[in-house]
């Protein structure tokens, strides 16, 4: 279970449905499927860079741990 799927069990179906409501009278019905879309691309960037700090992350602690191998293998070879 990811982060997000935790948030979202704390929120009920009734809650949703107020917060969609107060959306809908903030901007009204033709904003928001502008609104969704901008929400959508925001998301998926994020998702894009958390990918891409993870992957960073999975490389560099897979170079330390060939530069630990190597200083072993030096150090049994002395």
């Amino acid at each position: 279970m990811n982060q997000m799927d935790g948030i979202l069990l704390f929120i009920s179906g009734g809650e949703i449905v107020v917060v969609l409501v107060v959306i809908l009278l903030l901007f009204g019905s033709k904003k928001i499927p502008e609104l969704a879309q901008g929400l959508g691309k925001g998301m998926k960037e994020f998702k894009r860079a958390t990918e891409d700090i993870k992957t960073e992350i999975k490389k560099e602690s897979e170079i330390l741990d060939n530069i630990k191998d190597f200083k072993n293998d030096l150090t049994k070879k002395l």
